[in-house]
């Protein structure tokens, strides 16, 4: 018996800022100008637009995500309503916690978290 491949769409945001995915990356093996190691990423899922912030620390995460936060919200009238993440710990401080709670900001896991070494 053979299984049918998967012909299901995944769900989708139906609006700007309905979802949005974030991921960090680094350490990079080459420090960029100004001594950057990290890149922070968020992607609207509806419109399919992406931010990439350089970060020097992986602990400016929290503080990337007031900036995108405040930036996307002040151009589009509209609040983040889930940000999709993988299970990295910069999603997964007390701090970060409560900021998206206070925001009234569903947080969103993916099920798989890749280890790059």
């Amino acid at each position: 018996m053979t299984k049918a491949p998967f012909s299901g769409k995944g769900e989708r945001a139906s609006d700007v800022l309905g979802l949005i995915h974030s991921d960090v990356c680094g350490t990079m093996n080459t420090q960029a100008s100004g001594g950057f190691q990290y890149f922070l990423t968020f992607t609207d899922d509806f419109i399919r637009y992406g931010y990439i912030y350089l970060m020097c620390h992986k602990s400016e995460g929290l503080e990337r995500l007031k900036e995108f936060k405040n930036e996307v919200q002040n151009q589009h009238g509209k609040s983040i309503k889930a940000l999709r993440s993988d299970r990295g710990g910069e999603y997964l401080s007390q701090d970060f916690d409560e900021l998206i709670k206070e925001c009234g900001i569903v947080s969103q896991y993916t099920t798989w978290h890749a280890t790059v070494e």
